[in-house]
């Protein structure tokens, strides 16, 4: 599966996702629990379901979600709710977007040095080309550009594989700042959630004839869920950040470890000129 063929799928997955939960809550914020549980009996009855397929429905995947509350609570946190779920969506599809690229970008570097270097050795440098190109990732696309580049001196070399290694370190870090978006942005969402929540909390409090604890405790902590979402979304994402931006760091080491080996290898064995043509 190709990177646009992956974000496609990770797309549908969300909007599928996006719609099944918002036709939903939709359902749930316009239809109280004993109606629901009434109109699904009378549906039932019409259709003369028997028993079982009556108690299987009531246990179903929908039933499950009703009886643990997220329904509920994602409906008392208001709009910004819909908004942190779009967050959440998209931190999700970049942190499997980049597992995936940086899993398949994974690579044994000594394995491939030791290959490399033997084949330079032995049969020269279109062998040890010839063994990058049957390694996949971006150390074995550096040094094969490297290689390419052998004929025409050192500095050639050089700015070959820096021009290879910037390529490759773009593609690797590419998504990252989406995961550092979120991450700033899902708590921001959460306060300014619940700033719109203490401003209607405060507001009822107002208008009611008759301020209790209860009132105020109950609009206070359905302002806090918004704050709590948001934090619960951005310390997830932001620990995946940095643990990819960990990954891409070793990635570039071995880069510059890789084809300084590789540079000094074609120097000693006068497969390269030190000067340039």
């Amino acid at each position: 599966m190709n990177r646009m063929r992956l974000w496609l799928f990770l797309l549908t997955v969300a909007a599928g996702l996006v719609f099944a939960l918002a036709c939903h809550a939709q359902e749930q914020a316009t239809t109280e629990q004993a109606a629901t549980d009434t109109s699904i009996a009378a549906m039932l009855k019409s259709l003369e379901a028997p028993p079982e397929e009556a108690q299987a429905a009531e246990e179903g995947f929908v039933a499950r979600i009703r009886k643990s509350g997220l329904v509920t609570l994602f409906l008392k946190g208001g709009i910004f709710m819909y908004f942190l779920l779009g967050t959440s969506i998209v931190g999700v599809a970049v942190i499997i977007e980049r597992a995936i690229t940086l899993s398949r970008a994974r690579t044994d570097v000594r394995k491939l040095m030791k290959r490399v270097l033997d084949a330079l050795h032995s049969k020269g440098v279109e062998a040890a080309a010839h063994e990058c190109e049957r390694t996949r990732g971006p150390i074995a696309a550096i040094l094969h550009a490297g290689l390419k580049r052998a004929e025409r001196g050192t500095e050639a070399v050089e700015r070959a594989i820096e021009t290879a290694g910037t390529i490759e370190t773009s593609f690797l870090e590419r998504g990252l700042i989406w995961l550092a978006t979120v991450a700033t942005i899902a708590p921001l969402l959460g306060f300014l959630g619940t700033v719109s929540g203490m401003i209607r909390a405060f507001n009822a409090i107002a208008e009611a004839e008759q301020v209790n604890a209860k009132l105020v405790a109950s609009g206070i902590s359905e302002a806090l869920i918004t704050t709590a979402t948001g934090l619960l979304i951005a310390i997830p994402v932001q620990a995946f950040h940095n643990f990819f931006v960990s990954q891409i760091d070793r990635f570039i080491i071995e880069m510059e470890e890789s084809t300084a080996d590789l540079i000094d290898t074609l120097i000693m064995l006068g497969a390269v000129k030190e000067t340039q043509d």
